[in-house]
């Protein structure tokens, strides 16, 4: 019974972890390029960024794609995981920084050896 417990604890964290993000990440976000808007939702025990619109001409992305990223939180508005581009068939290390109008997504390849930090702001 002991073991049962125990196992079921261990998949409710696990699958707590995109309910266990900072609400603020939830909902519509510019990159600061101005090239491409998501929306930040919940899919399944994970947290998707959903390509909402993309500038004419930007090449390699389109409306639809999205990221799903396994992530849990590691400080006051900041959170840690990986994240899986299915279009790309990469994954990559992900750190969130997360403000009441701000977002700051930095992705690693490489175990850490080469990021790039992307601004974003909330839009409605």
């Amino acid at each position: 019974m002991k073991t049962i417990t125990s196992t079921i604890l261990a998949l409710a964290a696990l699958s707590a972890s995109a309910h266990a993000a900072d609400d603020r990440l939830f909902g519509n976000w510019a990159r600061g390029d101005g090239k491409a808007r998501v929306k930040i939702v919940r899919c399944g025990g994970d947290l998707c960024a959903i390509n909402t619109w993309i500038k004419p001409g930007t090449k390699d992305e389109k409306t639809g794609d999205k990221l799903v990223m396994s992530v849990e939180p590691t400080g006051p508005g900041k959170l840690s995981g990986t994240a899986f581009d299915p279009q790309r068939d990469r994954s990559y290390r992900i750190n969130l920084t997360v403000g009441d109008t701000t977002l700051t997504t930095e992705g690693c390849i490489l175990g850490g050896l080469l990021c790039k930090g992307v601004g974003w702001t909330r839009i409605n």
